[in-house]
């Protein structure tokens, strides 16, 4: 599978292939209706979106969700998940210090290796005791969260961006809870 940084599910293959491609390489996956993306400049693309959307409702209809990730890496276990996770997480404890955020993970491969849910509240709390032991605590909340981390994976590689509450207002088609 190829580098990507952008995921995306869709309602309808073609349409959504034929919408997208003029942004970047659009690629099929192993998993129903998900496709990864590579973007060279994913403010453009969603700008791009956002526009045509507006003057079209019906545009984006065969998007199911968009999530573009800053980064990304392979793992071949569980721990290496993890592992690598915490490390990019980190980049963004100051980022969050002070504010109510969760992560939000979406699995797709390795059932039964990798849960969603653990994996989430893991990383929930690796953030929560980084940003204490800096004097910056944060909050996790879910009722209108100041930030959201979503965690994308695609069989063994995983995908992890921060969008702010204002970043989502404004991409209602960035749809990561």
């Amino acid at each position: 599978m190829q580098q990507w940084n952008v995921v995306v599910t869709v309602h309808d293959f073609k349409r959504a292939c034929d919408m997208l491609g003029a942004f970047g390489r659009v690629q099929r996956t192993d998993f129903y209706n998900t496709l990864v993306m590579k973007v060279q400049d994913v403010h453009h693309m969603l700008e791009s979106l956002l526009n045509r959307s507006l003057k079209d409702p019906e545009f984006l209809k065969p998007v199911s969700r968009l999530i573009p990730v800053t980064s990304t890496f392979t793992f071949h276990s569980p721990d290496e998940f993890e592992n690598k996770a915490r490390e990019a997480i980190m980049a963004w404890v100051s980022e969050l210090a002070g504010k109510g955020f969760h992560v939000r993970m979406h699995r797709r491969g390795l059932k039964g290796r990798l849960s969603g849910h653990e994996e989430e509240r893991m990383l929930d709390d690796i953030l929560l005791e980084a940003m204490r032991e800096a004097g910056m605590p944060g909050h996790i909340s879910f009722e209108d969260p100041d930030a959201v981390i979503a965690v994308e994976t695609v069989s063994n590689r995983a995908g992890l961006s921060l969008w702010s509450r204002e970043q989502l207002n404004r991409y209602p088609f960035i749809r990561i809870d």
